[in-house]
């Protein structure tokens, strides 16, 4: 039989001889040797023999071999301990026994290098010798700590003394690597851990936690790391992230309240912890025996249940007897449905993990507290402030994990500082001798390298980054140093030194300034799910102490300013000639100055917490607080509160308590108070939830009676129109704003069309491309479209012709139809709505825009009216322009593209007056709309008719026909100065008809006196209205001799002329008598009120000399004035006597167009204007 076909072994027998061949050569004891190691003849050569084997086998073939046959062969145990512990510690000088110690520990290091199991990289030999090495690694690191005849880690630092005495500058290579090994060696010693799921020969404890900070204490490692720590960034550089993997491996899961405990306070933690287990402990029982096993147990039990829609259902067990209600629970438990979950990494197995709890003994942790307490005073500031400069210049040295190993041990150290200070004071305050001196804290200058701005950029940017890629492990370490990093603050704003709060005051300041770490902590809280309880309770606990603190804060701080990540506006670009560009230099450095300050004015604006603490009350972040409550019966007391205090807020000071009207929230407050497994009454939250479970219970039953559709809102999470609707019964309105279109762009310098074009192509060149191509598309296809329907066209011509019809009348029956222009995607639907450039080329190249134009919907067409021909001119233009943009024009002073372009004037159209509508209350521009109307009842008598009638200017007439006419101008001037006095008087009013005390609405007395007023006024002016309309000019021999004699001596003509007339003397204009209208405002100098005053024109109002008509002619004036209300009729109304010729007029009746609806006419028959 051939070797190929017999099973070979786990490791290649041809390695495994080598192996054991250099392991034999090495050295060893013997008899003669009274038990002591004996080193070979070439034992420095055996030991390169073996790191190159490891090297060159293991590392570059990805194979674990050699470390199986080395562990095996007992290598470490038996050879290279025995080496190191036969090392005196006098022969400092001896050079040969300091270079094989060196080459033990260049072994050691890969033989106790952690082991992690990469699934793409993971082979058979991996799986076959990894867990036989793993309790190798164990049993490496019981030997090395307790060692029978020396100490190996005190052997070690002898070692690396050499190297790391020298200056930093003196030092080489091997100097850097020798303190590389001994710092590799200490952390591959911290990392090895007894795996969770191998057997192990031996006591745990003595490779456990408390065991190695034992042996680093005893055998001066911590003292080592001290040196290295408080002189990083001196004498040491390449050091600092070993350091870091070997604190952080040190000091995660290290519970730091009971580190800084004396005994009597950990006997008294301990008693207190017992006693909780027990009464969780009997708790639990108390359930069970309610449902406890009877001695008739052995008896199956199985019942058919009878449902409501007459189905069965089977329920087996005995606990179902007892009452319908278990038996129903017992089936809904039975319904539920648990959800495969996906196979995670066992976090014990996973080194960077870092929340389970590790216990330690008494003696380990006064040990590691001296440490901590030493490396807080004089290592952390220079070692957390050289590796936050390696982490953000990215070093070679530094890995991803770094970043998290880092933020971890600021939080934990951040706290250890915290918990020093209130143990220090606590001891002090028990402290009753006089003589003491008084407590005085120290500054926070020791941990002041994590507090600086560099710092917290950093986090920001870590927290953000890690957040967008999902790796909630980093996102948990980043939680809990942001939180710690807020409770020192916050101690520091309480302390004593005012070094201290101002320091505290400007850290808030910067903190609680980026609105974008308010967003973060928000999506922190929301994006909760399935990332377990280490980061639930992160998460809690950082949005309940940022929350806290910005409310106090910005309480405290009213002009609280945050700057808002939103959009400014950007510099426009400024092209200038070389010429001109030092002219301009000024004036672009005050530009851009101005640009800042907008930017930053936009950025930042007034904080409100009311706006910010709403944002808390979406539906997500009560969930994460629920799905936090649920585990109410693990939770601390402080964990408690702040569950309450969430809750709380939502409830009670948002006044929200409808969020929480919710049937698993409601059952999840009542299983906490009154179920089986309820809160101990005991707790110091006990009363608290009470309270809020009451009050909340109270407010849905409340709430029920008001909406009843509650009752089907609580089975669903509530969106915001249901909130609304449920808090105040009416749907929410919104207002939804129609878009608006752009501003119409022009170009400058009355250009052609074809320039116009190209300017416009040009500005578009620049960044929108893409826009001039669908216009050019657009644009082909309907010259494409034109020529066939020209084509078509041409030929049915040719063809009408040679049969002889007459084409010129189907010429436009062949016209092309309007084609319309689609956008090509949804952003260019936008487009052609919103950019304005766009538009501009689009109604350049001759499409029109057909619909209103703030709607986007409306639809681009290229009429039927422009060619092919001339499509196809556009068409070549827009090419040429896009091949050759022009970016300037002008010779001597060149303008850019850009600054060709402006805004389009939009005239107004001007509203059109009639002559006869001048004053009477219609509005002109610059007049605005007023909320009363003029003219209001007052409590004075206005004095303003006196005015007027001192101020009257009185026409003169006389027998010519010259008369004096104001020209338009004029005409203009004045109605203008009439406007104006209107406007000015109405603005001036003060309307007691609609503003009026409250207290007159109920006197009766006031109002009766009011309205017989009112009535009698009314039944005054009907009379006068009804003698106006009957008056007539009643020519009597005295009054008209009268008139005629007054107007004759004053030399002024007797006969009339109208204000409407501009017309040569003769017309018939000129004999028609005023019409005024009775509702209209009257002008200040046509009005003629009726008066006592001597000096007062005579009108048919007020004149004693006028007759009435009689009926019948006033009843055929009316009739056909009625008949035709378009064109003005003459009513004769009394001829005069037949004595006087000279004198005959007649009475004319002219309606204006535009008061003859609903209005009444009334003769003025005065000689005054």
């Amino acid at each position: 039989m051939d070797d190929d076909s017999v099973p070979r072994g786990v490791v290649d027998p041809e390695v495994r001889a080598y192996v054991y061949s250099l392991v034999s050569a090495l050295g060893g004891t013997g008899a003669d040797e009274e038990g002591r190691y004996v080193l070979g003849d070439d034992a420095l050569a055996c030991l390169k023999d073996i790191k190159r084997w490891l090297k060159l086998y293991d590392e570059k073939a990805n194979r674990l071999d050699v470390a199986r046959c080395l562990a095996e062969a007992n290598l470490v145990k038996g050879d290279l301990l025995e080496i190191l512990a036969a090392w005196p510690e006098d022969a400092t000088e001896d050079r040969v026994q300091s270079k094989i110690a060196s080459a033990c520990l260049e072994i050691l290091v890969p033989l106790t290098w952690p082991i992690e199991k990469i699934e793409l990289q993971t082979t058979i030999n991996h799986h076959r010798h990894i867990p036989y090495l793993q309790l190798a690694q164990i049993s490496y690191k019981r030997e090395i700590l307790e060692h029978a005849s020396s100490s190996i880690l005190r052997t070690a630092v002898r070692i690396g003394l050499p190297s790391i005495a020298l200056p930093i500058g003196e030092r080489g290579s091997r100097d850097e690597g020798i303190i590389k090994l001994l710092l590799y060696f200490f952390r591959n010693i911290v990392m090895i851990s007894a795996p969770q799921d191998l057997p192990v020969e031996w006591n745990e404890a003595e490779v456990s936690r408390s065991a190695t900070i034992q042996g680093f204490h005893q055998q001066e490692v911590f003292a080592l790391l001290l040196t290295i720590a408080s002189n990083m960034g001196e004498d040491f550089n390449t050091q600092d992230v070993i350091v870091l993997e070997i604190l952080f491996s040190l000091l995660k899961g290290i519970d730091i309240e009971k580190l800084f405990m004396n005994e009597a306070q950990m006997e008294a933690k301990k008693s207190s912890d017992l006693q909780g287990l027990m009464a969780k402990e009997a708790a639990m029982l108390r359930g069970y025996a309610k449902n406890a096993a009877t001695r008739h147990n052995r008896f199956g039990t199985m019942i058919w249940v009878k449902r409501d829609d007459e189905r069965m259902s089977s329920v087996s067990g005995q606990d179902v007897l007892s009452n319908s209600q278990k038996t129903l629970l017992k089936m809904d438990q039975s319904k539920k449905w648990n959800r495969p979950r996906q196979r995670g990494r066992n976090a014990e197995q996973d080194p960077n993990h870092y929340d389970i709890p590790i216990p330690l003994t008494p003696s380990a942790s006064d040990s590691l507290r001296s440490f901590v307490e030493e490396f807080l005073d004089s290592g952390f500031n220079p070692l957390f402030s050289h590796l936050r400069r390696a982490i953000e210049r990215e070093a070679d040295r530094v890995l991803e994990v770094h970043a998290q190993q880092y933020f971890y041990l600021v939080s934990w150290f951040l706290e250890a500082e915290r918990v020093r200070r209130k143990s220090k004071q606590g001891k002090l305050d028990k402290k009753s001798q006089a003589t003491e001196p008084p407590y005085e804290a120290d500054s926070f200058g020791i941990v002041a390298s994590v507090l600086n701005q560099e710092t917290f950029i950093l986090l920001n940017r870590f927290m953000q980054d890690r957040l967008d890629l999902k790796s909630w492990h980093e996102v948990n370490a980043g939680m809990r140093c942001f939180t710690q990093i807020l409770y020192t603050v916050q101690e520091m704003a309480e302390s004593n030194l005012e070094e201290d709060q101002e320091i505290a005051e400007n850290i808030q300041n910067r903190i609680f300034y980026e609105e974008t770490t308010h967003d973060r902590i928000l999506a922190i809280l929301r994006g909760y799910k399935d990332q377990g309880f280490s980061y639930l309770e992160a998460a809690t606990e950082l949005s309940h102490v940022f929350l806290r603190m910005l409310e106090r804060y910005s309480k405290e701080n009213v002009d609280l300013q945050i700057r808002s990540r939103r959009r400014a506006r950007k510099l426009k670009k400024v092209t200038t000639s070389e010429g001109e560009a030092q002219d301009t230099t000024a004036d672009q450095d005050s530009e851009a100055e101005d640009v800042a300050e907008v930017q930053r004015v936009s950025k930042e604006r007034k904080f409100d917490f009311s706006r910010f603490s709403s944002k808390f009350l979406t539906q997500s972040c009560i969930d994460t607080f629920v799905v936090f409550t649920s585990y109410y019966k693990d939770l601390s007391t402080d964990q408690l509160k702040r569950a309450h205090r969430f809750f709380y807020r939502v409830a009670f000071k948002q006044e929200m308590s409808v969020m929480l009207f919710r049937v698993d929230i409601i059952a999840l407050f009542h299983r906490m108070m009154k179920g089986p497994e309820a809160l101990n009454a005991a707790s110091p939250m006990f009363r608290e939830w009470d309270a809020l479970a009451r009050q909340l219970i109270r407010r849905m039953i409340k709430k029920l009676q008001q909406r009843p559709e509650l009752a089907v809102e609580m089975l669903f999470s509530k969106i915001n129109s249901t909130v609304f609707y449920l808090e105040y019964g009416y749907e929410k309105q919104t207002i939804t704003t129609k878009p608006r279109a752009p501003a119409e762009l022009e170009v400058k310098g009355g250009l052609s069309r074809d320039e116009q074009i190209a300017v416009i192509v040009a500005v578009l060149h620049e960044d929108k491309l893409d826009a001039i191509d669908f216009v050019k598309n657009a644009l082909k296809s309907v010259i494409d479209e034109r020529r066939s329907w020209e084509a078509e066209a041409e030929a049915r011509n040719i063809l009408n012709s040679e049969n002889g019809q007459d084409t010129e009348n189907e010429k436009d029956s062949f016209k092309a139809p309007s084609t319309i222009v689609k956008p090509d995607n949804d952003q260019r639907k936008i487009a052609m709505f919103k950019d304005n450039k766009l538009r501009l080329l689009m109604t350049l190249a001759g499409f029109e825009r057909i619909g209103p134009d703030d709607d986007p919907d409306c639809t681009w067409i290229v009429p039927s009216q422009l060619t092919s021909v001339q499509l196809q001119e556009t068409f070549d233009m827009i090419e040429k322009s896009r091949n050759d943009p022009i970016t300037q024009y002008g010779s001597e002073d060149p303008v850019p593209v850009d600054e060709m372009l402006r805004r389009k004037t939009v005239i107004r159209p001007r509203a059109e007056f009639d002559d006869d509508s001048e004053g009477d209350g219609i509005a002109t521009d610059g007049e605005e709309e007023f909320l009363f109307p003029a003219g209001g009842p007052t409590n004075r008598k206005s004095d303003a008719l006196a005015e007027l009638k001192k101020k009257r200017r009185k026409r003169r007439r006389d027998n010519t026909s010259d008369v004096e006419v104001d020209d338009d101008e004029a005409r203009d001037a004045k109605r203008k100065a009439r406007a104006l006095a209107d406007l000015e008087k109405r603005r001036k009013l003060k309307s007691e008809v609609l503003v009026h005390d409250s207290d007159d609405e109920d006197d009766e007395e006031r109002d009766r006196e009011f309205f017989a007023r009112e009535a009698e006024r009314r039944k005054g002016q009907s009379l006068k209205v009804l003698q106006a309309l009957k008056v007539a000019k009643v020519d009597g021999s005295d009054t008209s001799t009268s008139k005629k004699r007054k107007r004759t001596e004053g030399g002024y003509p007797r006969r009339k002329k109208s204000r409407y007339s501009d017309t040569e003397s003769g017309s018939e204009m000129d004999v028609l008598p005023r019409v005024r209208d009775v509702r209209s405002s009257p002008d200040p100098e046509d009005q003629d009120p009726s008066s006592d005053d001597d000096n007062d024109s005579e009108t048919p109002l007020s004149s004693p000399q006028n007759n009435p008509l009689t009926e019948i002619e006033l009843n055929k004036a009316l009739l056909q004035r009625n008949t035709d209300s378009s064109a003005i009729e003459k009513v004769p109304i009394l001829a005069m006597d037949g004595e006087d010729k000279e004198e005959e007029d007649e009475a004319m009746l002219l309606p204006s167009s535009t008061r003859m609806r609903g209005r009444l006419a009334v003769l003025d028959d005065s000689d005054d204007d």
